[in-house]
């Protein structure tokens, strides 16, 4: 369902598959333990393929509030320009602004600079 690498200092996770609404909090726990478990300053999470679906939507906007709460810059890079536009739409304005791009390696590289332009 996920894999995960760490790319200039960037936790990047990417979902393969369609949660689907079984699968939500599966994910959603997932991608917590690999926080955890990494400690990143910054996540890019990417929705791969069939991924790019609303049931994995609620679970990106959860994600991001959890960022959030910990101060973390997050972006998003998914191909499908709906769930791009539905992601910037729901977005929690009160926290880190989620920053929705269509490719991976652009994410990856803009949120690999803000850390560097924080620090």
């Amino acid at each position: 369902m996920v894999s995960h690498a760490l790319e200039q200092g960037v936790l990047v996770v990417t979902v393969h598959d369609d949660p689907g609404s079984d699968g939500r909090a599966v994910l959603l726990a997932r991608i917590s333990d690999l926080m955890k478990g990494h400690a990143p300053t910054s996540l890019v999470l990417v929705l791969d393929g069939p991924a790019a679906a609303d049931s994995a939507v609620g679970v990106v906007l959860r994600v991001h509030r959890l960022c959030s709460r910990l101060g973390l810059v997050m972006s998003v890079a998914t191909h499908s320009a709906p769930v791009r536009r539905l992601l910037e739409a729901d977005a929690d304005a009160g926290g880190t602004r989620l920053v929705v791009l269509a490719r991976a390696d652009t994410a990856i590289r803009l949120t690999a600079a803000a850390l560097t332009a924080a620090a």
